[in-house]
């Protein structure tokens, strides 16, 4: 096995998950096998009970795993199927070293963090980076890791001693270290600073890490000047020092790689170039020119609770990306607050309430991701109900379909209090219920999670048509709440269609309102399965629906 380890320096948030992402498509271009393993050094045992505000949205892979979103970029970009175990927290570690000391496995041995937690990282590593994750048998070829976080981090210690113990047993040759960091101006004078990389390089190798390529981020290119000076001053050869500039679009940065010759430096290091070919990055090009150019903007409304913070609903943001290119379309998305839709910001912020209503009425159509709390929920039937009865487009997910269901209760079934268990639990029309086989207990990995099927009840259905005619679908959940069984009849007679259900027959996964342009509420997450050159089709027939080109698609 062949390690391409990122790390970063100087500020988080650099980006080290798109270039650990863009260096695994660059490679996998060569005809190469990748996988990729993200470490987060929090001590959470995963990102599933951590707020959107704290860590952005919380990914979920097919095996129920609740994952850093970088996981996502890597599935999207390298397209590939990543396991729980491919993301590797503090606390996970720790937790399974405990577990083996309660058991006796370490026979009466003082247990420290060097050997057994180093040692139980580094086996981690070795035994998931062994895992196909491309759909095929047998191992990769290259495992690309990303160590989260910036060196120097007090809760990274462990991590770096373990990355460093595991380069000395594999060899030089098999192990390649490539930091990023910052390169910023300062000043009038334009002067690209090159002084943090070289203390951040210093940190590193003072830890026993010799960065084999630095990743500068900047926002111009680097000039050969600042080239020269990092290549003295951090002892990486010039060649070596890759120039990560602000782009249009990320689709750019395995391009900017592949411009400056990464892979074959990459390639000679770990010495394949013997089996990999020549980087075919064609259709990649076309994908990334193509967005480019286009000129036509498609205006959608996000109703949401966490819109302060984009990358909370950022696989998303990736989906409709990929379906408005499929559309040759451009999203322009536009964000409200669903609280400031709601009576109460009239009377209190009246401003921003008119600001969130003007942006709802001029939107082309209208979706309502996912979320949890009660916070912004009357802005959020508010914005179903007008999507419903003025024949805008609508797509709620996860709580965005069961907000539809509320407002249909309410609005048709004269329902007044109807509502979620979640939201009012003394309401006398529990229409969303808690499901049975959840639990109030503990909060990690207790909801409906994963990939689920969904069987279509009608191929006359709207979404059988989108997904191809299908009589089922498997998507990804990520839920403790459910429609009530007991009110799924009164829905469907008051004209509410409940096309999809889950094994059982009776937990509602689909809705749709007939008579709609697309009035469409899904239980599961088909954001978290949207690829660049595979986009969900839920997404795709929305965009079209808001373009009133969904019944000529349909047609075809």
């Amino acid at each position: 096995m062949k390690y391409v380890l990122v790390t970063g320096g100087v500020v988080s948030g650099l980006g080290k998950g798109v270039t650990a992402s863009s260096i695994g498509v660059v490679l996998k271009a060569c005809g190469l096998r990748v996988t990729s393993i993200k470490i987060d050094p929090y001590l959470n045992t995963d990102a599933g009970t951590m707020s959107p505000f704290e860590h952005g949205e919380v990914f979920v892979l097919d095996d129920g795993g609740e994952v850093d979103l970088d996981l996502g970029n890597y599935e999207r970009f390298l397209d590939v199927t990543l396991t729980k175990d491919n993301n590797i927290t503090t606390g996970k570690i720790y937790q399974s070293v405990l577990d083996k000391e309660r058991r006796g496995d370490y026979l009466g041995t003082t247990v420290q963090v060097v050997p057994h937690i180093t040692d139980a990282i580094k086996d981690w590593i070795e035994s998931v980076s062994l895992i196909p994750v491309d759909g095929r048998e047998g191992q990769a070829d290259v495992c690309v890791i990303e160590l989260g976080g910036t060196v120097g981090d007090i809760e990274s210690m462990p991590f770096i001693e373990a990355l460093r113990q595991l380069s000395f047993s594999v060899g030089q040759e098999n192990f390649c270290l490539i930091h990023v960091s910052l390169i910023p101006v300062i000043g009038v004078v334009g002067e690209q600073k090159t002084k943090p990389t070289q203390h951040s390089v210093r940190e590193l190798r003072a830890l026993g890490l010799t960065p084999h390529f630095l990743a500068c981020r900047s926002a111009e290119p680097l000039m050969e000047a600042t080239k020269a000076k990092l290549s003295q001053f951090c002892h990486v050869p010039a060649a070596n020092i890759l120039n990560i500039h602000d782009v249009p679009n990320i689709w750019h940065v395995p391009l900017l790689l592949r411009n400056q010759n990464a892979h074959h430096s990459i390639l000679n290091h770990l010495n394949l170039t013997s089996v990999a070919t020549a980087p075919d990055l064609d259709s990649w090009t076309t994908m990334a020119e193509t967005f480019d150019n286009l000129t036509n903007h498609v205006n959608i409304a996000m109703v949401g609770k966490y819109v302060g913070f984009t990358d909370s609903y950022l696989s998303v943001v990736k989906a409709l990306l990929h379906s408005c290119i499929a559309c040759s379309l451009k999203p322009k998305i536009e964000w409200i607050a669903a609280s400031d839709l709601e009576d109460e910001s009239g009377r209190s912020t009246p401003e921003a309430h008119a600001a969130a209503w003007n942006i709802l009425r001029s939107a082309e159509c209208i979706l309502v991701p996912g979320g949890f709390g009660d916070r912004g929920v009357s802005g959020m039937v508010l914005a179903a109900k007008y999507a419903r009865e003025n024949k805008i487009p609508y797509l709620g997910i996860c709580l965005g379909m069961q907000i539809a269901v509320i407002e249909f209760a309410r609005s048709v079934l004269s329902m007044e209090r109807a509502n979620s268990t979640e939201f009012d639990a003394q309401t006398p029309d529990p229409v969303i219920i808690f499901m049975p086989e959840g639990s109030r207990t503990h909060m990690g990995s207790t909801m409906r999670l994963g990939s689920r099927r969904t069987h279509l009840q009608s191929q006359d259905s709207l979404t059988s048509k989108l997904y191809g005619d299908v009589s089922y679908v498997d998507e990804r959940h990520r839920h403790r709440y459910e429609v009530n069984p007991e009110v799924a009849q009164s829905l469907e007679e008051a004209g509410l269609r409940l096309v999809g259900k889950d094994d059982s027959g009776k937990r509602v996964e689909v809705i749709e309102f007939p008579d709609h342009p697309f009035y469409v509420g899904v239980q599961f997450h088909p954001e978290f399965k949207s690829r660049p050159t595979r986009p969900s089709p839920l997404f795709v027939g929305f965009i079209l629906a808001a373009r009133t080109l969904l019944q000529t698609h349909s047609s075809n």
